[in-house]
């Protein structure tokens, strides 16, 4: 800590103590060249995390909103709470990790999209649908199509060849 007397770059704590109801914390400390004594406060860092959406206005990012899409998607669907949980602590931590603490939203579906086809296919097809914004029915249907295809038997994927 820069000493505000002297411009010396070491200093000690005489004491500390909680103030604003633990939302910050208030040092005392004594310069070790001068030994003139200032006062520094410490508090948590309290910038909102952001996303960007498609038509690039800003949003608090809501960790509650996330979930919720992830237990709609996954309602009635063998996947367990904890699992749903993790998916929202990883975007959560890809936010925060952020340099510039925004993320767009399109980077958040993907990677919902990612995880819920490796979890459960019908969560994944319902998120699509709702993410993707399918406009008809053909849309939803080739979505499912290509989420087919990866899992045919391989003499059906060879069949035609020869």
């Amino acid at each position: 800590m820069l000493c505000p007397f002297c411009g010396h770059m070491e200093d000690k704590v005489v004491d500390s103590r909680e103030v604003s109801q633990g939302a910050s914390i208030r040092r005392r400390r004594e310069c070790l060249d001068c030994h003139r004594r200032f006062t520094t406060y410490e508090r948590i860092e309290t910038i909102p995390f952001q996303v960007v959406k498609r038509d690039g206005n800003r949003q608090k990012f809501d960790r509650e909103k996330l979930l919720a899409g992830l237990f709609r998607a996954c309602e009635k669907r063998a996947v367990p709470s904890s699992t749903l949980e993790g998916i929202a602590d990883e975007i959560e931590g890809l936010i925060q990790n952020s340099p510039d603490r925004e993320v767009p939203t399109s980077t958040i579906g993907n990677i919902i999209m990612d995880r819920l086809k490796e979890l459960d296919q019908v969560a994944y097809v319902r998120f699509a649908s709702v993410y993707r914004r399918f406009g008809d029915i053909s849309e939803f249907i080739e979505e499912v199509k290509r989420l087919a295809e990866p899992h045919r038997p391989e003499s059906h994927k060879h069949g035609d060849e020869g």
